[in-house]
This record gives structure tokens, sequence and C-alpha cells, in this order.
């Protein structure tokens, strides 16, 4: 079966200035995606509070990790969640490891690994602790539970380029395998860490600040030295080729006007079909 989109037009995550931009680059996206299979999740208006949490906006991150939820059981097959900022993906995982009963692995493209905790990070965006919260720690109510964690050893992170010092102590305490964005341009290199991890099922995460900064202008915190379009397409057809795919992502799309994001829409729009063309999936 082909894939449902998902689109959840999620900001509270994000602190950059442009958070707000995070919402317009998933409807920009939204807007050329088939309708017949979308699904739109609505986000709340207001930021959030905290709660004593350490997350900034936690309330509304919350809900919409529900609200999430609640759409994505609906799905008949497996879904591409169209974020929004990287706690788009938080339900998105957690649906993809109910499904595959805990056979699966993360495959995180990312110019940040996402791994702080509420306690570490240096700005309380939820953003900045999704990948954590996949793997079972953090706030109450957006940690993942037992039966949809995902180990850190089923983790393979891609294009990682800045790193805090709580992420560097937990990549090297769990031996998380780490692929710098030369080892990108060798799909079977990524391949082989993907099949290392013993899993027969991938979920593909893409925030796309992975890419460099010249090959995508909608990016809250363009980073240099990124992967281009065309090598993060031909890697992403070898995965979903090799694996199952259980659900993927696209997160981090912040247009600064509708102009350039419709010039930018070319290039978000040939990773969606390099997902879901031809991907193996999981009914």
């Amino acid at each position: 079966m082909p894939a449902t989109f998902v689109v959840v037009p999620l900001w509270q995550g994000s602190v950059s200035s442009r958070a707000m931009s995070l919402a317009d680059g998933a409807e920009a996206i939204r807007g050329d995606l088939p309708s017949s299979s979308t699904v739109v999740v609505d986000v709340p208006v207001e930021a959030g509070e905290s709660l004593g949490t350490g997350v900034r906006r936690y309330s509304t991150i919350r809900r919409v990790r529900e609200s999430t939820a609640h759409a994505l059981a609906q799905v008949p097959d497996w879904a591409l969640t169209i974020g929004g900022d990287c706690g788009s993906s938080l339900a998105a995982v957690a649906h993809a490891a109910e499904r595959t009963r805990g056979d699966l692995a993360v495959l995180w493209l990312d110019a940040h690994p996402d791994l702080n905790t509420p306690e570490t990070s240096p700005s309380g965006g939820f953003g900045g602790m999704t990948l954590r919260a996949i793997t079972g720690d953090g706030a109450e109510g957006l940690a993942l539970d037992e039966a949809t964690r995902v180990a850190p050893a089923r983790l393979v992170l891609g294009g990682i380029r800045a790193i805090d010092a709580e992420e560097h102590r937990f990549i090297e305490e769990h031996g998380i395998s780490v692929l710098t964005v030369e080892d990108l341009s060798d799909p079977a290199a990524v391949v082989a860490e993907l099949e290392a991890t013993g899993a027969s099922n991938v979920f593909v995460h893409i925030d796309l600040d992975v890419l460099d900064p010249s090959a995508l202008a909608g990016l809250s915190y363009p980073m240099p030295f990124g992967i281009g379009a065309g090598e993060l397409a031909s890697l992403v057809r070898e995965v979903v080729a090799r694996f199952t795919v259980a659900g993927a992502a696209i997160t981090g799309f912040t247009p600064s006007n509708p102009e350039s994001a419709v010039d930018d829409l070319p290039t978000i729009l040939r990773l969606v079909g390099a997902l879901t063309s031809g991907a193996r999936t999981r009914g």
C-alpha cells in the first residue's frame, strides 16, 4: 500500500526566532501532496507551558504528540510524517515501533543528534531532545515507553555536524553509529550500519538541515558542509530498497516567504519521491 502523509505543523519544539515558519513550511509541502491520502494534525496556536518539566512549551508539544498518535492509529499502512520541527517524529517512531513489534532501526539524518535531556539541554527546546525521548529518556508524556522506545544500539546517525557535550557522552557510552557527511555519499556504508543493528525495518528521519545550505534556503539553522540534495535522494532510495519502511519523516522546513518556499519545494518533493517510490513497506 502507498504511504499516508501525516502533516504535523508543530513549531513549539523549536527555539529559533523563525520557529513559526516551521508551520508555514509544513503547509507549503502539504499543498503538493495528494489530498486523498493526506491527514493534517491540528496544532494549537498557543505556545504552551513548561509545567516544571524543563521542556519549553511542553503542554502543547504533549497535546500534539497525543493528537498525532490518534491520527497515526487510523493509518492503514505506513506513514510519511511532514513536520514541523523534529518533535513531529516522536509519535511517528512510536507508531512504527508498534507496527514492527520493536524490530525497528532509526536512521536519523540531521545536522544535530537531538540527544539532550531536559536536564542537559542548553535551550529547553524539545527539538534537541527528540531522539533521546525516542530512546525512552525524557519528560513524562514525551519519552517513549518500554513497548515503543528504540534502543541506542538500533540508532544510526548521519550528517551530524554539531554535538553538545551530553550528546557526545551518550553516543560514546552506547557506541551509537555516527556517519559523517562523507560517509553518506556511500549508500553501501549506511546500509551496512543499519544491517548491523539486526533490525529488518527502518524509520527514516530527515531534518532538512542535514543538507548543505546551498541546496535549500528554508533552514532555521543552516550548517555548512552538508550533503547535496542528489546524494541524499540516492542514499534514501538505496535504504528503502534494502529495508522495509515502517515510517519516515521530513522536518525542518522554514521558508522565509511563499516565493522562497516555491523555490525549495522541488528539492523536498524529490526526497518525498525517494522515500515513497518503490519502497518495501510493512502491511
